[in-house]
């Protein structure tokens, strides 16, 4: 009788604690998630693969500053690149490139990073010195 209860009580105990860090797991899951709110921005990129005059492009900027949830456009004429802001609470890349696609009849498509550029992180600070000391220590703490 004293066994089967000692083993009862190792089995509930076990059991709670199980229990008590699949709560504490999924609590830390749900409040580190990043969530996008009202005041969330996002940058994407739009690569037109075919030659476009200057007409089409002021056309292209001026539909695409337009489209509800578009913050900022920049278009780099001479590689047919568009990079843009948006809220993506109110909009979606995808669903932009998409609409610019169809409504100006070309051959664009939206630019994803592969897994690879990912990890290298921003193009941007690759040259600068506050970039070269955070790919430093990434490679310190990540063991990269």
């Amino acid at each position: 009788m004293n066994r089967k209860f000692i083993q009862r009580s190792l089995l509930g105990a076990t059991a709670i604690i199980v229990l008590l860090v699949a709560v504490l797991g999924l609590h830390i899951y749900l409040v580190t998630k990043p969530k996008a709110d009202a005041s969330t921005v996002a940058m994407a990129r739009i690569d037109i693969k075919q030659n476009i005059d200057e007409s089409q492009a002021g056309a292209i900027e001026n539909w695409l500053s337009g489209q509800a949830g578009v913050q900022h456009v920049v278009f780099n004429r001479a590689s047919n690149i568009i990079i843009f802001t948006f809220y993506p609470v109110k909009a979606s890349a995808g669903s932009i490139a998409e609409n610019l696609r169809s409504t100006f009849n070309i051959n664009a498509a939206r630019f994803m990073p592969t897994a690879e550029q990912m990890q290298s992180g921003c193009p941007a600070l690759s040259h600068t010195f506050s970039g070269k000391a955070y790919s430093f220590f990434s490679h310190i703490f990540n063991h990269n």
